[in-house]
């Protein structure tokens, strides 16, 4: 897959437990992630945010700027934030930024 490929991603919502599952496929870059940083940010938010990047085989500093953008935004308003199965490319980014030490991450959603 391309760097330069498409993003795509699925929004689900679970009445019964309070989240919202964002399933992400693709590159997350400048280049792609504006639709996805507006739903992650749209109102009213969940009881918790979760968002699957176990498809996502890149992501640029644009990219993890959304994922911060959007974990901020979650905890000023009292909402969970969790990344799951991150992959071995994108956890190398989180643990380069330290951002692995700020966001809760998961290897799947049963963790």
């Amino acid at each position: 897959m391309s760097i330069d490929g498409p993003l795509t991603f699925e929004r689900l919502d679970n009445k019964t437990n309070g989240a919202r599952v964002f399933r992400v496929v693709g590159p997350f870059t400048i280049r792609n992630l504006f639709e996805i940083q507006a739903a992650l940010r749209a109102e009213p938010l969940p009881k918790t945010t979760v968002i699957d990047l176990s498809q996502v085989p890149y992501m640029d500093s644009a990219g993890m700027g959304v994922i911060i953008n959007s974990y901020v935004h979650c905890k000023n308003r009292g909402t969970e934030f969790v990344a799951v199965g991150v992959t071995d490319r994108v956890k190398a980014l989180f643990e380069l930024t330290r951002v692995d030490r700020l966001i809760p991450m998961r290897d799947s959603f049963d963790a």
